[in-house]
């Protein structure tokens, strides 16, 4: 398939890049690197989210290339590529600017990745969007710079959880080997992602986690956040992140839930497990997927109706 990929690359010479919405460092850093490539190649290339990039990952290289999803935007392109998405429906607006009559390029490393393009390149054993795009970089014979290797250690280092989690395999390491062979630092890598929090926040973040709520025993936790609680946070910490670094250290706790509540009708989901509880084949209940271990999904209701509703379904599965 990478070669396929490879032959369409150099076939075409514009690009459209996308990622799923609200893009964590994993997806922005697959782009960016593509972005990258594909420029060195002199393509001509267009990334497009449905968001800018949040102020706490703009210092990412080449995070002001990517453009924000408006109404009246159209973008002529010859080959467009979606990374680190399950299902196309994941991009959100973006949608608007694939044409079917286009080839559709889909990068991914998620289980539950439903093979959306005309081309897929999906790796569930991979740690990370970026370790699969590490592999295609090298079978393209791509010389590697600072900046790319930056955004690919970014990747791993993030969907990895600074490399805890059960996706991080000997071959995870080698390649995060490789890439500190670049001058780029990884401690100030490291506090640019996790330890630039604004005060406030802290402060409203001490606030919040008390909030949260202990079922079936302890073995399930949750918290609910409302739109009236998101707006008293800055933006520019990954909230989410951090409310599961805190429950998932609870002991005995095998599943965590963020309820977010996008507005009365809407409510984002997102799951993660700590032991064999299978939240991607969870997820697929709610329009969604992801890994065995973390994934997402979202109701057409209010927020206290999912709870519910998603509740009842872990149970029933524990």
């Amino acid at each position: 398939m990478m070669k396929k990929i490879l032959q369409t690359i150099k076939k075409n010479e514009t690009f459209l890049l996308s990622t799923h919405v609200n893009p964590d460092p994993d997806a922005l850093s697959s782009e960016l690197v593509l972005d990258i490539y594909l420029r060195s190649l002199g393509k001509k290339v267009f990334i497009v989210n449905e968001e800018k990039v949040q102020d706490r990952l703009d210092f990412l290289p080449g995070g002001k290339r990517i453009r924000g999803f408006k109404k009246n935007l159209t973008i002529d392109y010859d080959v467009a590529i979606v990374v680190d998405c399950g299902d196309l429906n994941r991009i959100g607006k973006v949608q608007n600017l694939i044409q079917s009559d286009k080839v559709l390029i889909n990068i991914d490393h998620h289980i539950t990745n439903d093979k959306f393009g005309s081309l897929n390149l999906v790796v569930p054993d991979a740690s990370s969007t970026a370790e699969v795009l590490y592999d295609f970089l090298k079978t393209a014979h791509f010389q590697m710079t600072k900046n790319a290797a930056l955004l690919l250690y970014a990747g791993i280092l993030t969907d990895t959880g600074s490399f805890r989690y059960a996706n991080t395999t000997h071959k995870t390491h080698l390649i995060a080997g490789e890439l500190r062979k670049f001058p780029f630092s990884a401690d100030d890598l490291y506090r640019q992602l996790y330890e630039t929090m604004p005060l406030n926040d802290v402060k409203e973040f001490t606030k919040l986690i008390s909030r949260f709520d202990a079922i079936y025993l302890g073995k399930v936790v949750c918290l609910e956040l409302r739109k009236r609680v998101l707006a008293r946070f800055s933006g520019n910490i990954d909230l989410r992140d951090m409310i599961f670094k805190f429950l998932r250290a609870i002991k005995g706790v095998e599943v965590c839930v963020i309820f977010t509540e996008v507005n009365s009708k809407e409510t984002r989901i997102n799951f993660r497990s700590m032991g064999d509880f299978n939240v991607a084949k969870l997820a697929s209940n709610f329009n969604g997927g992801g890994h065995r271990r973390a994934s997402g999904g979202r109701m057409d209701a209010g927020i206290s109706e999912t709870r519910k509703a998603v509740l009842k379904k872990i149970g029933k599965a524990l």
